[in-house]
């Protein structure tokens, strides 16, 4: 569990980090940024948050280390994990829905919707690290240390830190209020997702119908990228839904060993996959390596893309 643990942190550091130094970079430089790289800057400084309070604790409790954290280091990393879970939820879905505007049909309302939302980005991401910032200040009030002594119906305890639990009324007050955002998050995703791959099928459809290769040759960027998004998506709701089923259950019962490190795997997965789909996938991000070099791409890699 250990080397599973490593693995995972250190995979999905190495591409989050990569692709944000990348971006940052880029734009530093002076070189034009597409408005959704905002999204994917911030998705993977999020997925960063995710795997280091999450990874690095989990990697140094399955060495056997259980009581390296206080009450306030307990506070300030499960904080740090609910913070970052909750951005890149946002993000993803700030993402989806983004992409499900971009390739709208240009219709008179959506162009003007096209036209609007990338300047509702900035906005959207300051409002949803404020929220999360802030949210997330009385859940992790309920963090304790591992050696928090207590009565044992009463304390739930994990690898490196324990949770007090609240009353049962209380508990499903705050498990209510707390999902709305995920809930609410997650439907606009499916809604997005289901919408793009409506327009995917319907523009298949008629390049079939038409057989003229210069449509799709032009449109293969654009469907590229949201196939990429689509795939995202549905691995972070596949993911993101399992770990919540999990966390859910650990709050209201008992929990062992495997179930806490099966939570923390599916957690960390989404952060250490997403990266590398998108560098295998966005056609942007090798042009951007070779815009930051100083080289022009080789004649071959552009007819390709």
């Amino acid at each position: 569990m250990s080397i599973i643990f490593f693995s995972q942190t250190g995979i999905g550091v190495l591409g989050n980090s990569f692709l944000t130094c990348l971006f940052i970079f880029i734009y530093l430089s002076g070189h034009s940024l597409r408005p959704i790289d905002t999204i994917l800057t911030q998705l993977t400084l999020a997925n960063c948050l995710v795997l280091l309070p999450k990874g690095v604790p989990q990697i140094m409790a399955t060495l056997g280390l259980k009581n390296f954290l206080d009450d306030i280091g307990c506070k300030i990393v499960f904080y740090l994990q609910r913070v970052s879970r909750g951005l890149s939820l946002t993000m993803t879905c700030l993402l989806s829905v983004f992409q499900a505007i971009t390739i709208a049909p240009s219709r008179y309302s959506s162009v003007e919707l096209k036209t609007r939302a990338p300047k509702y980005i900035i906005p959207s991401s300051l409002f949803s690290w404020t929220f999360h910032l802030l949210l997330n200040v009385f859940i992790a009030l309920g963090m304790k240390g591992p050696r928090h002594a207590g009565n044992s119906t009463e304390v739930q305890h994990f690898e490196y830190c324990s949770y007090l639990f609240t009353p049962r009324y209380q508990a499903v007050l705050l498990s209510i209020i707390f999902s709305f955002p995920d809930a609410l998050c997650l439907g606009l995703m499916a809604f997005a997702s289901g919408y793009m791959v409506f327009l995917l099928y319907r523009h298949h459809k008629k390049v079939q119908q038409i057989h003229i290769s210069c449509i799709s040759a032009r449109m293969s960027p654009e469907v590229r990228a949201t196939q990429t998004i689509l795939l995202l998506v549905s691995i972070f709701v596949t993911m993101h839904s399992l770990s919540s089923i999990f966390t859910t259950y650990m709050h209201f019962r008992k929990t062992s060993l495997w179930l806490t490190q099966t939570s923390a795997f599916l957690t960390l997965s989404f952060p250490v996959v997403s990266p590398y789909l998108l560098i295998s996938n966005d056609s942007q991000v090798p042009r951007y390596c070779y815009a930051l070099c100083g080289r022009k791409r080789p004649h071959s890699a552009l007819a390709a893309d």
